[in-house]
């Protein structure tokens, strides 16, 4: 029986600067069920790291690991070289933004931002000045004397923000903050929480089952699977190189080719194209938009092949195709719109856009 060859996996985008947090080998379960499974990687100091996965895949609870409100069962947690996880959540330099930002409606947004100040038992004095810099930093000074209960929740985003900036933090974390948005704010707040973290300069570690959102807001994006890391890299590299087949399909559109390698060629259904992997079974991902109709540009060393034109699904300046060959295998590509397509064309990729991938879907 033929194994399923394994590629050379794409190391991890590396931070510019010395890591702020280092987590070791850290897992949990809750009961008989394992929900971490040996967590190893690092965070640098003014990094933003997404951790994405879908529901269930341990990404809150490795946050909470890192808060203090859950204890890892095995494994270790450093800020800049020290322990961590021996330390209580009050002690550690880390806030949370939590999903619901839980702010007290009965009091303003200043006395909202300044109520830790207080239980910290910090002067008047320099209650204000912290609380208004934070309030300054997220566009909301205007808006101190305010109820909860009278500004949007975009607003409310923020004041939840602030609440966690006025505290100074090294680290700060950032469960779905935005999942209760509409779309178009939801967009918005995306990039006004990035631009906000880069003025600041602290370390943000944001969850989130987006990927759309983790492409458009992360340094690195660390993705779980069953609690364990698939992979974790740059938002271009985990794109264009990913590890495996799960990471292909879970960040964006993808045709896996499965077939076969022997003498220096790889087949694929009807898809032939040299290559210098060794004998084996194999497994490429192909992105849609690296497929288009033969003929549009000059190359050579193309993959060619004849196919209709069975759908065509409209994504505003480009549609998804889907294409059936005459093998009767069907590939999708991601192409401009056309009033007008013939439904037999025939398409070509270069074989330097099929990435291996090492089988996960097991």
């Amino acid at each position: 029986m033929a194994t399923t060859l394994e590629p050379t996996i794409a190391q991890p985008a590396k931070p510019t600067s010395g890591a702020l947090l280092t987590l070791r080998n850290i897992a949990k379960s809750f009961g008989q069920k394992p929900v971490l499974r040996d967590i190893s990687l690092s965070v640098a100091e003014g990094e933003f790291l997404t951790i994405l996965g879908e529901s269930g895949s341990g990404k809150t609870t490795l946050l909470r690991i890192i808060a203090g409100f859950e204890r890892a069962d095995t494994g270790e947690l450093l800020m800049a070289g020290a322990r961590l996880d021996q330390l209580p959540a009050y002690r550690r330099p880390v806030n949370t933004v939590f999903q619901h930002y839980a702010l007290f409606p009965h009091l303003s947004v200043f006395e909202n931002v300044a109520y830790g100040l207080k239980v910290a038992r910090l002067t008047k004095t320099e209650i204000v000045s912290r609380v208004e810099e934070a309030l300054s930093m997220v566009k909301m000074a205007a808006y101190a004397a305010s109820k909860p209960g009278n500004i949007s929740g975009g607003q409310q985003q923020r004041v939840a923000l602030a609440r966690a900036l006025v505290n100074r933090p090294r680290l700060l974390l950032l469960d779905e903050p935005l999942s209760a948005l509409d779309a178009n704010l939801r967009r918005q707040m995306q990039m006004e929480l990035k631009s906000l973290q880069r003025e600041v300069g602290i370390s943000f570690i944001f969850v989130t089952h987006d990927q759309e959102e983790a492409m458009v807001m992360s340094d690195r994006i660390a993705l779980l699977r069953f609690g364990q890391l698939e992979q974790i890299a740059a938002p271009r590299e985990i794109y264009s190189q990913p590890a495996t087949t799960y990471t292909a399909q879970f960040i964006g559109l993808t045709n896996l080719l499965r077939g076969e390698v022997k003498g220096g060629m790889a087949r694929c259904n009807s898809l032939v194209w040299p290559t210098e992997f060794p004998d084996g079974a194999v497994v490429f991902s192909l992105r849609p938009e690296n497929i288009r109709v033969a003929g549009v540009t000059e190359g050579d060393g193309m993959v060619t092949f004849r196919g209709r034109i069975q759908n065509r699904v409209f994504h505003g300046p480009t549609e998804i195709w889907q294409i059936q060959c005459m093998d009767g295998s069907v590939l999708s590509m991601r192409g401009g719109v056309r009033e007008e397509a013939a439904h037999d064309l025939d398409f070509e990729f270069s074989p330097q856009d099929a990435i291996p991938v090492r089988d996960s879907t097991s």
